[in-house]
């Protein structure tokens, strides 16, 4: 799945001034969105085991979301055509166990 956040997207102000840059957390919620389309499932429970945040975003730029994996658990990887951004896994959780 590709993205690409609009350099007036309302996280930007402030993260951060003059070299503004995609916060994380933005860019984690399109690979929750990745994984909803790919699975059709809702990602509300979950956990993140790892995560590492390897270059930035910059707004305006296209990135792209790779899933490994199904339900419930997914390596993800987020690149900026051949650089590694992000990577990661994350893990649904037991609704019956949260």
């Amino acid at each position: 799945m590709q993205f690409v956040i609009a350099p007036d997207h309302p996280c930007l102000p402030g993260h951060f001034p003059g070299r503004p840059l995609v916060p994380g957390v933005v860019v984690l919620e399109q690979v929750l969105q990745a994984i909803a389309r790919d699975s059709g499932r809702a990602t509300a429970a979950l956990r993140l085991p790892q995560v590492k945040f390897m270059a930035p975003l910059l707004p305006g730029e296209c990135a792209r979301v790779e899933l490994d994996g199904q339900a419930p658990r997914w390596k993800f990887r987020v690149l900026r055509e051949d650089t590694v951004l992000v990577r990661g896994e994350l893990v649904l959780v037991d609704e019956a166990v949260a």
